[in-house]
């Protein structure tokens, strides 16, 4: 960044000083002509106030204005063009210059003016021409250099500025970039620090985006590190079960008549081994999945009707009425996570309902579709509700263990609800049950 900095200011600098240079000697050129002009108009006015080539009995052989002006050629010219007389060459060889533009506008408005560039000589010369008393025309002339020439001439001097200008440059942008980059590496040292000032109020957004990314940089690392340290406790908790019961049977220090219950609670740990590691592999899929779900247009009400079918075994192994209440509601979504869904939070009222319960699935336009999973069980405190879609979290974890739940049932409906563009909201209280409402 610095080096882009540092060329960047070099190079405005060395395109202001070529600019202004060459801005320079244009305007300077430009006044050098009409300077130029103007001492050419007051010569050709004193040559003709001085009256001295309208006298009748003039001699051409006997004017001689060679010595006396030469940076100045004078030309007198007769009316049909023919050379009278010229300080710089004989009169008698030089073309007829009635098609001269100057000689031309002089005899028609009474002065003439005009440019003829030479590029082999890098010079131009200027004329001006004036209309004698005696109808002929008395013109002058002188040789000036050309842009380029005057270009070319200020061209060193140009060059030594600029050597000079670009020098400066490079120091001052190196203390400038410094002064301007002080701040900003203050920034980064006071990242975290939210009460630090942002030194440039241009950069104000940009670091609040820094900080609340850095922050959720951090959160995930914390969530993955508790998430890793959850997943060894839940899995250490069945493997140690299975282990000692296995290493009691394997000692044959187990009675026959308790060989059964041991067995029971082997097969026990092992589902539950199995139910915790299938949901942390279903986690893992929806958190790395890169692409999008296939949707596509489905009934609702007929994707829970079919879960509810599957489920009510479970409901009546447990003593618990399942009522289902459902009108068709067209959405698109994911007909496997939406069948996972609707099974977890079935499961999930089931699981924490009391013996004799209800829960009730509800699937009906509100005006969108929305469904509805109500139980009459155990309910959670105000204090909890907050933190039950965390993963591995339980508001009553001897009995979430008690009855296979792995803690990962809502984590896994909360990622589903987020692919679907859905809500979720939760309303419960101890002792009267929970209501849980997917908005789609």
């Amino acid at each position: 960044m610095k080096k882009k900095i540092n060329s960047r200011l070099v190079g405005i600098a060395l395109l202001a000083v070529l600019a202004t240079v060459i801005g320079i000697t244009i305007i300077y050129y430009s006044l050098f002509q009409k300077q130029v002009r103007s001492d050419l108009e007051i010569s050709a006015k004193l040559l003709k106030d001085t009256h001295y080539f309208e006298s009748v009995n003039i001699d051409t052989d006997e004017i001689d204005l060679s010595t006396d002006m030469r940076e100045l050629r004078v030309t007198w010219i007769e009316a049909d063009g023919t050379v009278l007389y010229d300080n710089d060459a004989t009169a008698k060889n030089l073309k007829n210059h009635l098609d001269r533009p100057e000689i031309r506008e002089a005899f028609s408005r009474g002065t003439g003016a005009s440019v003829r560039r030479s590029d082999t000589m890098n010079q131009s010369t200027f004329y001006y021409a004036v209309l004698l008393n005696n109808g002929t025309v008395l013109r002058v002339a002188t040789n000036a250099k050309s842009l380029w020439s005057v270009f070319l001439s200020a061209a060193p001097v140009a060059a030594l500025i600029i050597l000079v200008i670009i020098s400066i440059c490079v120091v001052l942008s190196h203390v400038l970039t410094k002064q301007l980059l002080r701040p900003i590496e203050m920034m980064a040292n006071h990242l975290e620090d939210s009460e630090y000032e942002t030194p440039y109020k241009e950069l104000e957004p940009f670091a609040n985006m820094i900080r609340s990314q850095h922050a959720d940089i951090l959160a995930a690392a914390k969530a993955r590190q508790d998430f890793t340290a959850n997943v060894s406790h839940e899995l250490k908790t069945p493997l140690t079960a299975i282990s000692g019961y296995a290493e009691l049977l394997e000692g044959g220090l187990i009675p026959e008549e308790k060989r059964q219950h041991f067995c029971r609670e082997i097969r026990k740990n092992a589902d539950r081994l199995l139910s915790l590691i299938t949901d942390i592999i279903r986690l893992s899929e929806l958190d790395r999945s890169e692409r999008e779900p296939s949707f596509e247009p489905l009934d609702l009400n007929e994707v829970v009707g079919e879960c509810m079918e599957a489920l009510r075994e479970n409901a009546r192994q447990r003593d618990v009425r399942l009522v289902f209440d459902g009108t068709t509601c067209l959405i698109r979504g994911n007909r496997d996570m939406l069948k996972e869904l609707t099974e977890n939070l079935v499961q999930n009222a089931i699981r924490y309902n009391n013996r004799g319960g209800r829960v009730k699935v509800t699937v009906k336009k509100d005006p969108e579709p929305v469904l509805i999973v109500k139980d009459t069980g155990i309910g959670i405190p105000a204090s909890e509700q907050k933190r039950v879609f965390e993963r591995f979290y339980r508001v009553d974890k001897s009995r979430s263990k008690a009855t296979g739940g792995t803690g990962l049932g809502l984590a896994i409906v909360k990622h589903i609800v987020e692919l679907h563009d859905a809500s979720i909201e939760l309303d419960s209280a101890p002792g009267v049950g929970t209501t849980i409402t997917v908005f789609f």
